[in-house]
């Protein structure tokens, strides 16, 4: 590292009382990822050469979710504050090159790379020991004040319940997000205490403590308040979960993706969307699904980390999890793709039907009321209502092969492992145990039996 070079360092050691749960606030899911995933990311994004993260709580939890190349993580045992945070993090801090390092809050996933960046280069051009990030808001209440002076110059931050009245009014406010001069940080951090209300040794301090030793402390406003927006709370996790979302959807519809009803439509960050799609309501695309050109994707449909062609038509409540459907297939109403389904283009597919673990040829069909678990479906193969691939038998599960062009009447059992060859027809009610060669015909049934006047026999007085 260079000595013009910055540093980050993410405050994520807090117990979040107010959230009240069990794990860490971190990990709690937001748009598709966790908490924590998104100041991480921003961090890396601005161009940071070396990133440290502060953990405490759950933090082994935390390290194994979070760990990657380029992130350290510095164990704050006990949770005495900001500022204790970061006497803990001293002996990192001493051994970098970093000319200056930015301090983030874990709990702002809104926070744009962008954003952070100006921040540093900002503090880098007025020559600041510290550069805070504030915002204007017109109700600053439960908000930290900027106090300046008569100069304008920044004095100190004053947290709202020792603020005076005359403070209280100030609507300026800190974000929590600060950079320091690494060197100037090192030489005042010892002189933070505890004498304050909350007994914690707090970050924003060094502020005053700086500005009485005539250091130069600035002050940046960000442009969009909710880019500083923290998550303390279940309300203001969703009050960010609405602001990503309807910040991915506007960015698919400017890119060509026609969206019915965004505010009733949920995509996570990661999924990306072809041109000319049509997203009607209530759909849900989760994790990394990618969908193509041209499709439309029907109300009520949830899919999750898979891909999905161009031309496609997934038809309503449709679930699909961790599968792929190919270009022109039709697929739906109320069907379910899961553990690595692969139905292949031009295919029909839906009706309550259920494909896991299996792969359908190019034209094929299963259109009602079926169960295809472990199966290998070639090209053109028509799969009747009510056949199920029967794969496991109380121990383990058999595959089922059905190659191209084979007729499966309805209500047919194909008891695995089993193969039905090239161009075979399996008769209507079947229970198939036993290979069927290529262009057979497989009966399996039981002889129909038919009693003539059995039901005015049983109907008649005496009758047993």
């Amino acid at each position: 590292m260079t000595p013009s070079e910055f540093s980050v360092l993410i405050l994520a050691a807090g117990k979040a009382t107010r959230f009240k749960s069990e794990r860490s606030k971190l990990l709690h899911r937001l748009a598709g990822r966790c908490l924590g995933e998104y100041p991480l990311r921003a961090a890396f994004s601005s161009g940071a050469a070396q990133v440290y993260m502060v953990v405490g709580h759950q933090s082994g939890e935390v390290q194994k979710t979070f760990a990657r190349p380029g992130l350290t993580f510095i164990e704050q045992e006990e949770q005495l504050g900001t500022g204790h945070a970061l006497m803990v993090a001293r002996k990192e801090l001493e051994r970098s090159s970093s000319a200056d390092l930015a301090v983030l809050v874990g709990d702002s996933p809104l926070l744009g790379p962008e954003t952070l960046r100006n921040l540093v280069d900002t503090h880098r051009r007025r020559r600041a020991a510290a550069t805070i990030l504030t915002v204007l808001l017109e109700r600053p209440q439960g908000y930290g004040r900027v106090v300046r002076g008569p100069d304008r110059r920044v004095r100190r931050i004053v947290e709202e319940k020792v603020a005076t009245a005359a403070e209280r009014r100030i609507c300026e406010v800190s974000s929590g997000i600060l950079c320091f001069s690494r060197a100037k940080l090192l030489e005042h951090l010892d002189r933070l205490t505890a004498d304050n209300p909350q007994k914690e040794y707090l970050l924003t301090d060094l502020v005053e403590i700086l500005a009485r030793r005539r250091q130069r402390v600035e002050a940046v406003p960000v442009a969009d308040p909710t880019e500083v927006l923290g998550v303390n709370d279940r309300v203001e996790l969703a009050q960010a979960e609405a602001i990503l979302r309807r910040r991915k959807a506007e960015a698919l519809m400017r890119e060509g993706v026609t969206i019915v009803n965004p505010a009733a439509t949920y995509i996570d960050d990661e999924v990306t969307v072809g041109r000319d799609t049509v997203l009607e309501p209530g759909v849900c695309l989760l994790g990394a699904t990618r969908v193509g050109r041209d499709c439309l994707v029907r109300p009520y449909c949830v899919i999750t980390d898979s891909q999905i062609g161009d031309r496609v038509t997934v038809r309503p409540l449709t679930v699909m999890s961790a599968s792929s459907v190919g270009s022109d297939a039709m697929v739906g109403p109320f069907l379910h793709l899961r553990d690595g389904a692969e139905v292949g283009p031009e295919t029909r597919v839906g009706n309550f039907v259920e494909v896991k673990k299996s792969r359908i040829g190019r034209g094929s069909k299963a259109g009602h009321l079926t169960y295809l678990g472990n199966a290998e479906l070639g090209e053109k193969v028509n799969v009747g209502a009510g056949t199920v691939t029967c794969n496991y038998d109380g121990k383990a599960k058999y595959p089922t092969y059905i190659e191209d062009g084979v007729f499966i009447g309805s209500g047919s059992m194909l008891v695995a492992p089993v193969r039905v060859g090239r161009g075979a027809y399996v008769a209507a009610g079947s229970t198939i145990t036993e290979d069927v060669p290529p262009g057979s015909l497989a009966l399996g049934r039981a002889r129909q039996v038919v009693k003539e006047g059995w039901v005015k026999k049983k109907a008649a007085p005496g009758a047993r």
